[in-house]
């Protein structure tokens, strides 16, 4: 296992996340809104001692494969991280209008 930091591994999950079509970060502020800045990608991920839970929306259907292909995305990018053994959670907030 390697030394990395929460923010890291917060930073190697959304950037799995991100090859995973069908699913984006649930942030608190939405990503069209360019006048505010930084990314907020990383706020969707809450990374616990026996836990890792990271809030998605759903542009696409169906939710199955999706999930399927962010599970494995999210667990290669906790290998070797001090999150690796943890429990993963995959919570699906909102659907996009346009997955209809």
């Amino acid at each position: 296992m390697t030394t990395t930091t929460a923010r890291e591994t917060t930073d190697r999950i959304v950037a799995a996340l991100e090859k995973v079509d069908g699913l984006r970060p649930a942030t608190p502020i939405a990503p069209d809104h360019s006048w505010v800045p930084g990314d907020w990608s990383g706020a969707a991920v809450d990374l616990g001692p026996e836990t890792v839970q990271i809030r998605l929306i759903a542009t696409r259907l169906p939710l199955p494969p999706l999930l399927e292909a962010a599970s494995a995305a999210v667990r290669a990018a906790l290998d070797g991280t001090g999150w690796d053994s943890a429990k993963l959670r995959l919570v699906v907030t909102d659907i996009d209008g346009a997955a209809f």
